[in-house]
């Protein structure tokens, strides 16, 4: 859960937003692609946060909207995001990958189903690949992306690249 602190609270470190502003940049910016995060954890998340005093709220209210919580960092959240920065940035590395479960029992099966997940996994990276590099070519273009958020985006793309190079040794060890 550490991991959408840190998320909830950066966003909120750059400017003051509603939970449903935090959602949908979690959306644009794409980033339930590369951390466990929902919507339904951001609004938890906004709310827990609150609750241990790292953000709090201020009711605005935009024309003849109702009105809605916009949320800014206390400076106890801002030293936890910090704490949280320094954290996260010294523990190990792991790669979850959940196609390894598949990988690890490949010798339980036919040759012919064999090919075929290796064939599912490799397709799947590809589309990986194709949309990384969509994404890539139209963040670029934009001045208002940040230079971070094109990093973790080209560190996917050379992860994906990893993969399919992997995978392609892989199927001629079993082909």
């Amino acid at each position: 859960m550490a991991t959408i602190d840190l998320i909830v609270l950066g966003i909120l470190k750059q400017e003051p937003l509603s939970a449903y502003d935090i959602q949908k940049l979690v959306e644009y910016r794409n980033i339930s692609r590369w951390v466990k995060i929902s919507t339904p954890s951001i609004y938890k998340k906004v709310l827990q946060l609150e609750e241990k005093g790292l953000i709090k709220s201020t009711l605005v209210r935009e024309g003849k909207m109702p009105e809605k919580a916009v949320y800014s960092l206390t400076e106890a959240g801002e030293s936890q995001w910090e704490n949280l920065m320094l954290e996260i940035s010294e523990k190990p590395i792991h790669f979850f990958l959940d196609f390894n479960a598949v990988i690890v029992n490949l010798a339980g099966l036919t040759p012919e189903h064999q090919a075929r997940c290796l064939a599912n996994i490799e397709n799947n990276i590809r589309t990986l690949k194709a949309y990384l590099e969509e994404n890539i070519r139209q963040k670029e273009a934009e001045p208002d992306i940040p230079e971070t958020g094109m990093a973790v985006l080209r560190q996917q793309y050379t992860l994906a690249q990893a993969v399919e190079t992997w995978i392609a040794t892989l199927k001629k060890d079993f082909g």
